[in-house]
């Protein structure tokens, strides 16, 4: 099979020749990949083909001005949204966290004027190109919505929650302009490929590791109605759509499958509700799996024996019938040992194939 083919007929819960594989890694973990298959530290592509991965992303690139400014005297950069975030180091490399939540104490009219990206701004005149240079290769646009990460690197976290409970205007409000401008670039994007995107892939973390972060109440009230406008729009198009969903989320599953979602991401099987029993057991034929493979596992704290056996039990629990693609449960961590990440890889393709 194609990757195409083979990404597609895992997501209708089939068996395709292999299981399909995905990549996603921090910035030290990747530049040491590409050292290890002698690429250059720009060859993206290179190392994609050098692990056998299935899919590829397009996306419309913003040409707009620059809407809020950085604050290199704190070494805080802010992006196009006015979010904050500032490099934070550690002893395996580093991540940008975020910072300052500039929209905390904002109300409703501070927020309807708060600066955000036109959809007008953003150039779509190269999708298609790229669709039909990456046809062979499952293609993803990206639109997570995010609404509780999102508005929470703007309001904090907390107050984000407090929105939520309260049904506060401002924070509503910041919700819907931040999912207003996603649907309008995604489907513009969609247009413009020309039917050349396979899935449409959408985000928000609903869990802690132990429990879920929201009622099931205010996911129905707040979450669901405004992800089934993403859901809708994908299939509009034909896509596929798969959700990113941190932590134990399980418990949103069911919601899930009669929105319309095809698959869900991460898996992470720490969390509770989360193993690969459980999902299989529980949802497996209803829902495709991308992920499972615990960034937080053998392959950041084992040797490459203990990778390559964790990667081939979690292969033996959601291969069966079909519908899993096999991934990282978030991007790799720069902690990953360069030969588990290797052993990890190798494992997919060696014991992945029906």
């Amino acid at each position: 099979m194609k990757s195409k083919e083979r990404v597609l007929t895992a997501f209708a819960t089939q068996k395709p020749d292999r299981v399909p594989i995905n990549y996603s890694a921090e910035d030290g973990i990747d530049k040491r990949l590409k050292e290890h298959f002698g690429l250059k530290a720009s060859d993206g592509e290179g190392l994609l083909q050098a692990l056998c991965v299935d899919f590829r992303g397009v996306q419309a690139m913003y040409i707009g001005p620059k809407l809020h400014e950085d604050i290199p005297e704190r070494g805080v950069s802010v992006d196009n949204w006015g979010i904050h975030r500032r490099w934070i180091e550690h002893g395996t490399g580093g991540y940008h966290d975020f910072c300052d939540f500039p929209l905390t104490n904002a109300d409703a009219e501070t927020i309807a004027n708060w600066p955000m990206p036109d959809p007008d701004q953003y150039d779509y005149s190269q999708v298609h190109a790229r669709c039909q240079s990456i046809s062979d290769y499952a293609v993803t646009l990206l639109c997570y919505g995010d609404l509780i990460n999102g508005n929470g690197m703007l309001r904090g976290m907390e107050q984000t929650f407090v929105d939520l409970i309260t049904d506060d205007p401002a924070g509503l409000l910041l919700a819907d302009r931040r999912f207003s401008i996603q649907i309008e670039v995604a489907k513009r994007t969609l247009e413009a490929a020309r039917g050349g995107i396979d899935i449409l892939w959408l985000g928000e973390d609903l869990g802690t590791q132990q429990a879920p972060n929201i009622s099931m109440e205010i996911f129905q009230k707040h979450i669901r109605p405004r992800y089934q406008k993403l859901i809708d729009l994908g299939k509009a198009f034909g896509t596929k759509v798969m959700i990113h969903t941190c932590g134990s989320s399980s418990w949103a599953y069911e919601d899930f499958i009669q929105m319309g979602i095809d698959a869900v991401d991460t898996l992470q099987p720490e969390a509770k509700d989360m193993s690969p029993e459980y999902l299989k057991k529980t949802f497996g034929g209803r829902l495709a799996f991308h992920g499972c493979i615990s960034t937080a596992g053998p392959v950041a704290t084992g040797t490459v024996e203990e990778t390559i056996e964790y990667c081939r039990n979690t292969l033996d629990i959601m291969m069966p019938g079909g519908g899993y693609c096999f991934a990282p449960t978030h991007s790799l961590q720069d902690n990953s040992l360069t030969e588990n990440v290797i052993a990890m890889y190798e494992t997919a393709r060696r014991y992945g194939r029906y």
